[in-house]
């Protein structure tokens, strides 16, 4: 109330932890079989091989995109690291099946927070892969980021990435 008062702004850090919103195996960016994900056209992170069919947030923010399609979603954390989960390859032509948010576009969310929960063997029959990406989207803005070379995650408990914002 006091900071309010006197026109003080709170202070956001200016580094993230970026926790796995995926349980399974991870693997790099260049191992995606997609090119717009392997050659980094979106920007750089991780790629997680799912074995439980469930995505939390990786960190609070808020939720800034949820695709129709259910198929990927973007957060935004308070200090602007913008994180893409992208769940499988070419799941958009799935048109939402198999998928169910628990969230939506607007929506602020605490790390862990259950977002959408998936069919792996949907997703195997019917897309390309179940490959998921975990992309930073504003890559450019970051000071730096460092990927934390795990090769299993559990979500909402390891750390993948550690973000450091300009």
């Amino acid at each position: 109330m006091l900071k309010n008062l006197f026109g003080k702004k709170e202070e956001v850090p200016k580094n993230l932890s970026i926790s796995s919103p995926m349980t399974g195996r991870v693997l790099t960016l260049e191992d995606v079989p997609d090119p717009v994900f392997s050659q980094k056209m979106m920007g750089d992170g991780i790629a997680i091989e799912p074995v439980e069919g469930k995505v939390v947030a990786p960190f609070d923010g808020n939720i800034v995109q949820v695709f129709p399609t259910k198929h990927a979603i973007g957060i935004k954390s308070p200090n602007g690291v913008e994180v893409l989960i992208h769940i499988g390859l070419e799941t958009v032509s799935m048109n939402g099946e198999g998928f169910e948010t628990f969230v939506s576009e607007g929506d602020k969310v605490k790390a862990g927070d259950l977002l959408v929960e998936f069919s792996i063997p949907l997703i195997e029959e019917k897309a390309e892969s179940i490959i998921s990406p975990i992309i930073i989207t504003n890559g450019d803005e970051m000071d730096n980021y460092k990927l934390m070379g795990n090769d299993q995650v559990t979500a909402g408990h390891d750390t993948v990435m550690e973000v450091t914002v300009n």
